[in-house]
């Protein structure tokens, strides 16, 4: 009889551990001035947040991306809107891609922030353990 109770309960034990969605943590890399990429990005966070609520994102976005976060020129505007409510969700511009535009802070869309640089602060993700996309067609 122990070892019939022993089995369920390392059979239950299982299967909710099975069950349990990994937390992971992915930085997502978007350069393109392509809206079709925009959309795609952010349809990938949205549904990645949504689907792991444990788990983090981050979108960094500089060079040809930049009007993809500016209130004036984004084609996604509102989706970045809604996902920058999002508690595991982080939307940063790079600070050399707003210099080099002439754009500043004030111009983004509310909630997103910025980064010194994108692209060490993917790679300083990625020392962290964070995974990698980059967005492309």
């Amino acid at each position: 009889m122990k070892k019939i109770i022993l089995c369920f309960a390392l059979a239950l034990i299982t299967s909710v551990a099975l069950c349990q969605k990994e937390k992971v943590k992915i930085i997502f890399d978007v350069t393109s001035s392509d809206t079709e990429v925009h959309k795609t990005a952010v349809r990938h966070v949205k549904g990645m947040s949504e689907a792991y609520p444990e788990s983090e994102f981050e979108m960094v976005i500089y060079s040809g991306a930049l009007p993809m976060m500016l209130k004036s020129e984004s084609s996604v505007k509102t989706e970045i809107e809604s996902l920058a409510k999002s508690d595991n969700v982080s939307l940063k511009v790079c600070a050399v891609s707003l210099k080099k535009n002439n754009a500043t802070e004030q111009d983004l869309i509310s909630g997103v922030g910025t980064v010194p640089d994108g692209i060490i602060e993917i790679v300083t993700k990625q020392n962290q353990g964070w995974g990698y996309i980059k967005e492309a067609n």
